[in-house]
């Protein structure tokens, strides 16, 4: 089997980075337009809403949806400040803070879920070839 060229490489990753910006924009206008939400915002609602008991350590959450720590304690206060999350104090380490979803936060993920796949369904159908 060969190797891609590094030319090849570099196409696939254009087309890539294409791609995930297409997506990203197509995802920030629509959730923004119909639900309120930002694409980030989105995230952490759907991690906590996949999580079987609705909630996450505030590290564990910044590294699945690729946040540093202080842009997603940002990002957390925005969602406490509209009832989507709540933030409580780990019981077994006092200096963790748990990120849990409330029945609000459930409720606007489930509005915001089926845009969110539409978009990504649409952008990526279309997408042009070579993407």
């Amino acid at each position: 089997m060969t190797e891609p060229s590094s030319e090849q490489m570099v196409r696939t990753w254009r087309a890539l980075a294409a791609s995930h910006a297409a997506v990203c924009s197509a995802l920030e206008r629509e959730l923004g337009e119909r639900h309120g939400l930002g694409v980030s915002d989105f995230e952490v609602l759907e991690r906590l809403a996949e999580s079987e008991s609705h909630q996450f350590r505030a590290q564990e959450l910044a590294d699945a949806v690729h946040l540093s720590q202080s842009a997603l304690s940002r990002l957390i206060s925005r969602l406490e400040k509209t009832g989507l999350v709540e933030r409580c104090l780990c019981g077994e380490d006092r200096r963790g803070i748990y990120v849990t979803l409330t029945e609000a936060g459930r409720r606007r993920h489930a509005e915001a879920a089926p845009t969110h796949r539409d978009v990504i369904a649409g952008v990526l159908t279309h997408a042009p070839a070579g993407q």
